[in-house]
């Protein structure tokens, strides 16, 4: 292309049309994605919803498990401990009762 107003011109409009092209491909490829899982703040814990607000933060996930792994959580497998729960998590930080709610809400699949 010529180093002219013309050519500059062709060349932005290429630009501008790689780059529609790669936000559709983009687009396309995220369509396959799943969804991220969406936390309902009503769903609960029961008890263990209580013991994590009146905990202090920031907490490790071991922590958690020493002061309230007894507890029993629904889960898609039936009935587990907190400390089973946790199990599969690594030694996280939560900076807040509601991190910590969001993570095991996460691990047992609601």
């Amino acid at each position: 292309m010529a180093d002219d107003e013309q050519g500059r011109d062709e060349q932005a409009d290429d630009q501008k049309r790689r780059q529609r092209e790669r936000m559709q491909e983009e687009a396309r490829t995220r369509a396959d994605e799943e969804e991220p899982m969406r936390v309902n703040s009503g769903e609960g814990l029961g008890d263990l919803d209580e013991a994590l607000k009146s905990h202090d933060y920031p907490a490790t996930t071991n922590e958690l498990v020493e002061a309230y792994g007894d507890y029993e959580l629904e889960t898609q497998d039936g009935k587990n401990s907190l400390e089973d729960v946790l199990a599969s998590a690594n030694d996280e930080t939560y900076d807040s009762a509601e991190d910590a709610h969001r993570r095991i809400l996460g691990l047992i699949g609601r």
